[in-house]
């Protein structure tokens, strides 16, 4: 891992959570704090929850929120949806953009990750692109291919290292159990960032690069210690704070 980009452990809570979890939320918070400034830890919570917990006031200290997913537009005739600004208007600092359940339960396409990366851009926040393929097309031999098409076509105009993150969560690894091996893991990442230098330059070797897919307090410090993987996107086991934090305690060792 490169000494400038310190880990980032970040949870995707989903469709999970209500106010009764924030007891949950500040227990995390309180591990990011005994992080201290060696380990950024974000958790992407469902937009009722982030309203919850700004409306209580509650002090998160050094834990950071986000979205899962925000619309295109600031406002406007789109019921059900959540603008960006909506999401740091409650709080949040970052969001989600392109999870595969994204992609496939709503059918987005490349050019609407682009678009809402964009958006969240303007409204201030951190934007988390995520990419990855199914196991159809690993074992078609596509994996690095599709990855890096959605790589290009998915990021916005304009890359900046405190600003985008790029989380590769293959399909496949995602809620199933499955892990990609660290051979896997560190072929994916080295091609994202040699693509990434070729694209942006100079920029890439600061950008995030975090992998997601499955991902538990047992796996972590392997999956951590790989070149490349700067941190974790973390479904399932970020719910409690007694299986998310053991992933921020491995981050922070490897950071030392």
């Amino acid at each position: 891992m490169a000494s400038a980009r310190r880990p980032l452990i970040a949870g995707n809570w989903k469709m999970n959570g209500l106010s009764s979890d924030a007891a949950a939320v500040r227990e995390i918070a309180s591990a990011a704090d005994a992080a201290g400034s060696s380990t950024d830890v974000l958790v992407c919570l469902p937009a009722p929850l982030l309203g919850h917990l700004n409306g209580a006031g509650t002090d998160l200290g050094a834990l950071r929120l986000g979205g899962q997913d925000c619309h295109m537009a600031a406002s406007g005739a789109h019921t059900g949806d959540v603008a960006p600004e909506m999401l740091a208007d409650v709080g949040a600092t970052s969001v989600i953009v392109g999870h595969s359940e994204r992609r496939s339960d709503h059918g987005e396409t490349d050019a609407a990750v682009k678009a809402k990366a964009e958006a969240g851009l303007r409204a201030g926040l951190q934007v988390i692109v995520c990419v990855g393929e199914t196991m159809e097309q690993r074992q078609a031999g596509q994996a690095q291919d599709v990855v890096l098409r959605q790589l290009r076509a998915s990021l916005p105009e304009q890359v900046t290292a405190d600003r985008v993150v790029v989380a590769y969560e293959p399909v496949w690894a995602i809620g199933t159990g499955l892990t990609a091996t660290p051979d896997d893991v560190r072929e994916m990442h080295a091609a994202m960032r040699a693509a990434l230098r070729e694209w942006f330059g100079a920029v890439a070797e600061d950008l995030w690069l975090l992998y997601g897919g499955s991902v538990k307090a047992d796996n972590a410090d392997a999956l951590l210690a790989i070149e490349d993987v700067d941190g974790a996107l973390v479904g399932g086991a970020s719910l409690k704070s007694e299986t998310f934090v053991p992933i921020i305690q491995a981050a922070t060792r490897i950071a030392a």
